[in-house]
């Protein structure tokens, strides 16, 4: 099964369907790949094993990336337990997308509150570095990309990479192989943070192997359909393009066809 140039959408919380429905969804629109958030396979009542998603791979010629967990766990935790847990959910994320013939595991950056003193942001920017190299290292091990993720900013949060430099920095920092620890660019964070996202292109290159599709007014994460999407694409040098949506139909709003019956 190729995995070049893959275009598919993702599995969000909101979504009611099984992962078995969404794929047959994604390949009825002449997609073949599927993202699946973490927090969806803790969920959802009949989620699939590692093996299970396998096994659905081969037999409907879908690809998967997992999105390691990120509602209730923070990379950069000042807190070093909560740090360590983290880390502990990002690298079993990594053993299940291996087990499942996963392409790549997405991964945020970690934050820290935005009204804590200086000495604060300092250790949780060490403890997001600290964590970043330790499940760079479990990804080589396992063999699975991980991929550090633009995020958009936050009035509350200090985020660690919402903007070039500040994804650069980090990725300098953490200092792990580059063919391991790689690069989601998602083209609305960066618009929302000000920023054309061929600047991430430009910047990143070939590291980019996660590219997430959707698109805002400029004010707000809204995650709308992005129906400009084929020019990102052709741009991205990356493996996976994935439509990031709230509702199921709007991936077709993005694709400019008829709403499907699971919306």
């Amino acid at each position: 099964m190729s995995t070049e140039s893959r275009l598919g959408a993702a599995m969000d919380l909101r979504f009611e369907e099984s992962v078995q429905e969404f794929a047959a969804y994604v390949t009825d629109r002449g997609l073949d790949h599927v993202e699946l958030k973490r927090e969806y396979l803790h969920a959802h009542p009949d989620a699939p094993t590692p093996h299970e998603l396998a096994e659905l791979g081969r037999e409907s010629d879908v690809t998967f990336t997992l999105h390691a967990p990120f509602r209730d766990w923070n990379l950069g935790s000042f807190n070093d337990a909560s740090r360590r847990a983290s880390v502990e959910q990002v690298k079993r994320t990594l053993d299940d997308a291996a087990a499942a013939d996963a392409g790549a595991v997405v991964v945020h950056g970690g934050s820290v509150p935005r009204r804590y003193p200086d000495h604060v942001h300092a250790k949780a920017r060490q403890n997001a570095v600290e964590s970043l190299r330790a499940c760079a290292e479990h990804a080589a091990h396992v063999g699975v990309p991980l991929c550090l993720e633009n995020q958009p900013r936050s009035d509350t949060k200090l985020r660690h990479t919402t903007t070039p430099d500040d994804l650069d920095s980090l990725l300098t920092a953490v200092d792990a192989d580059p063919e391991w620890l790689r690069v989601t660019l998602d083209v609305g964070h960066a618009k929302v943070n000000g920023f054309d996202w061929r600047t991430f292109a430009d910047r990143f290159g070939n590291r980019i192997e996660v590219v997430h599709l959707h698109d805002n007014d400029g004010t707000n994460d809204d995650h709308e359909p992005l129906t400009d999407y084929e020019t990102v694409v052709s741009a991205t040098d990356a493996t996976y393009h994935v439509f990031e949506m709230k509702r199921v139909c709007d991936v077709d709003a993005c694709l400019a066809v008829a709403p499907s019956r699971l919306s």
